[in-house]
């Protein structure tokens, strides 16, 4: 026996809690202001030695970045929310919690993955880069810190960030019209 389904025009009625979910998860997207021309791009630099953040300051001056400077990977963690850098510069040799498991506890974080981590060092063996990029930084950068390369890769990683945003502001927009189609 066969059965025919019909396919009406009528709208199938959301559950409310489906409706409450869809609200909630786009509450937790990312801050999304800084894609917008009218606050600076925030560069978070973590090392344990102020004057690498003296140097990388002077050579990214003209660029017009918004610098903050923390000295070890827990303060870095317990202010990220506060400071919500596009890009991170992050030491890998720090006493306490070094870069490596500072760069993989901000990846391992649903809320700060997204951000792009160069990690910087004065170590510069394959193997460092290696173990850098398998604990998820996207970037290295060797000390001395070339003020060239330095510039070059901030930007590149500031660019990749604010495409991710583009893509959550569009996914925000899109859910939002979902949403708003329901309950018209």
């Amino acid at each position: 026996r066969s059965q025919s389904h019909s396919i009406s025009n009528e709208r199938m009625p959301v559950p409310h809690s489906l409706l409450f979910e869809i609200l909630i998860n786009m509450n937790n997207q990312p801050n999304l202001t800084n894609n917008t021309h009218h606050k600076k791009l925030h560069v978070l630099v973590v090392d344990d030695e102020e004057s690498i953040f003296e140097v990388i300051e002077g050579l990214l001056y003209r660029e017009g970045y918004d610098l903050t400077y923390v000295a070890s990977g827990k303060e870095a963690l317990s202010q990220i929310d506060e400071i919500q850098p596009d890009v991170i510069l992050l030491d890998l040799m720090m006493p306490d919690l070094d870069g490596i498991e500072t760069c993989k506890q901000i990846k391992a974080n649903e809320r700060w993955c997204h951000i792009p981590i160069i990690m910087v060092t004065a170590l510069n063996s394959k193997e460092d880069l290696a173990r850098s990029l398998d604990s998820g930084a996207d970037d290295f950068l060797s000390k001395p810190i070339n003020s060239l390369e330095l510039r070059a890769r901030v930007r590149s990683m500031l660019r990749i960030k604010l495409q991710y945003d583009a893509l959550v502001a569009n996914q925000r927009l899109r859910t939002m019209n979902l949403f708003n189609a329901f309950l018209h």
